[in-house]
């Protein structure tokens, strides 16, 4: 198989290193995983060394994993995630680079409220990940209670707070400002992201320009301040709009990988798990298929992009140390229910772009996002439905027994979730549950650590790699970028082996 050679170097955006030797011609490159992390993974291979022989396996009879677009009352909406963030290249040059470039959108409204003390409440301005920074704007959400309000400023006063390598979020926030800040404003920022919790989530992983910030600031109100004011460097973010959307869903993204790598000379096999891999004379062996028939696939180099319990099973007899500790990784399960109401029997009032529901609160819907309203082409295409789209989260890290329920159970339940916080008690003429077990990986205390040890778990393994949601970052972004540093590392593993050791 000999790859066309498409223009471009994507990791330029990325910032990895361009002048690493070349693989040999004809090397094999096999990678595991076809969503979004495995088809940039192969992306970067065949645009940046065209001359590689590249295979993508698929597990599942579909690409693109978490990103995918299905019809709800007759409109294309996305399935999983919807945005990527605007401080960072990689998503957006991914989407130029495959041809979506004029289908890039700004969200019209992305300011959420919180569902807090019984009421719906502004989220107020000038907070980061949930940690306020503008007093005044705090007290006149009234999102806290008076006792909670008085607490916050004592940050200025109290000593240092000592930090270990690493710290919770809910731990050093409680501490600075309140455990009310904690309840009410990061945890429903950190369940929407992560839909984990804030006392188990790492401050290093998950906050970590604030926690290096915290290093050698006292004062978190202060820290927190100069990281909400000078962190975002992308012109998107600093004009105020932190996110990136897709006319027809971001899920339109890996149909438009797929074409054009296949369009290159990649080879793309779905409904094809990889169930085992091996060292062999110069190389490696992929087995795939059901176990009583076995198919064996040479390779020179392999990058495995999928998640962390099936990566480690993968990886077990090559590398177990790092197989130990991806093992070690908790994950939380999540469904989206997209609601279409016709648009006569949705009267209630809804500002900005969603509502967020703090797991104080006790309810079973932790986010309600207002399609229509945050995403102005769903606005337009459902105003010619006459119908309005909400979409409802549910799913945090330790509750699998929410999603064990059947998807009619899942409707109701949401349906009376959004009659108390909204006051909708119409019945949708669509409705769609989109279930997605184990996608988000727990980043919990010790996470950076963890991931230092697995990668130091492949150090002798040069043309084996790791990417994915697991490591770095849980964004469509965060995902490509892990993407491109595993293709590069295992195309300058193949470019320090000689010629005569591959298969």
């Amino acid at each position: 198989m000999t790859a066309k050679q498409p223009s471009g170097d994507p990791g330029a955006a990325a910032g990895l290193p361009g002048d690493a030797p070349e693989p040999g011609a004809g090397a094999h490159v096999v990678v595991v995983g076809g969503g979004i992390t495995g088809l940039a993974a192969a992306w970067y291979l065949i645009r940046s060394h065209p001359h590689l022989n590249v295979t993508v396996l698929e597990a599942t009879p579909t690409l693109g994993g978490k990103l995918a677009v299905s019809d709800v009352a007759g409109i294309a909406v996305d399935e999983g995630a919807e945005s990527f963030v605007a401080s960072r290249p990689e998503a957006l040059q991914l989407a130029r680079e495959v041809g979506l470039e004029t289908e890039l959108v700004a969200p019209t409204a992305f300011h959420a409220s919180v569902y807090s003390r019984g009421r719906v409440r502004a989220m107020p301005r000038g907070q980061f990940m949930g940690v306020p920074t503008d007093l005044r704007a705090l007290a006149a959400s009234e999102l806290i209670s008076m006792p909670g309000l008085m607490r916050v400023p004592l940050d200025r006063t109290l000593p240092a707070t000592e930090l270990a390598e690493d710290v919770s979020v809910g731990d050093l926030v409680a501490a600075r400002v309140g455990r009310e800040v904690v309840d009410r404003m990061v945890e429903p920022l950190l369940g929407g992201v992560y839909a984990g919790r804030a006392d188990e989530l790492s401050m290093a992983a998950t906050m970590p320009a604030l926690f290096r910030e915290m290093r050698h600031e006292r004062s978190l109100l202060t820290a927190t301040r100069r990281i909400a004011g000078g962190g975002m460097q992308a012109a998107g973010a600093r004009r105020g709009i932190p996110f990136r959307g897709i006319v027809g869903g971001v899920g339109r993204v890996p149909g438009a990988m797929a074409a054009a790598l296949v369009g290159s000379g990649v080879q793309i096999r779905t409904r094809t798990t990889a169930r085992a891999l091996r060292r062999v004379t110069g190389g490696w062996e992929v087995e795939l298929g059901p176990a009583p028939s076995p198919e064996m696939v040479r390779a020179d180099a392999v990058v495995v992009a999928t998640p962390a319990a099936p990566a480690a099973r993968l990886i077990a007899d090559v590398a177990p140390a790092a197989a130990m500790e991806l093992s070690e990784i908790e994950t939380a399960s999540v469904a989206l229910i997209t609601l279409a109401f016709r648009s006569v029997d949705l009267q209630a009032p809804l500002a900005g772009s969603g509502l967020l529901v703090p797991p104080v609160e006790g309810r079973m819907v932790k986010a309600v996002t207002y399609l229509d309203q945050k995403w102005g082409w769903l606005g337009e295409a459902a105003q010619r439905e006459g119908v309005r789209l909400l979409r409802l989260s549910l799913g945090r890290h330790g509750e699998p027994e929410v999603l064990q329920r059947s998807d009619e159970e899942l409707v109701a339940l949401a349906r009376l979730d959004l009659a108390l916080l909204l006051g909708i008690r119409g019945i949708p003429v669509d409705t769609r549950v989109s279930r997605w077990g184990g996608a988000l990986p727990q980043y919990a205390v010790g996470h950076r650590r963890r991931v230092e040890r697995i990668t130091l778990g492949l150090r002798d393994v040069p043309t084996l790699a790791l990417a994915g949601a697991t490591y770095e970052g849980v964004g469509v972004a965060a995902c490509v970028a892990t993407a491109y540093e595993a293709a590069s590392r295992v195309a300058r593993g193949l470019a320090l082996q000689p010629a005569a050791s591959r298969a």
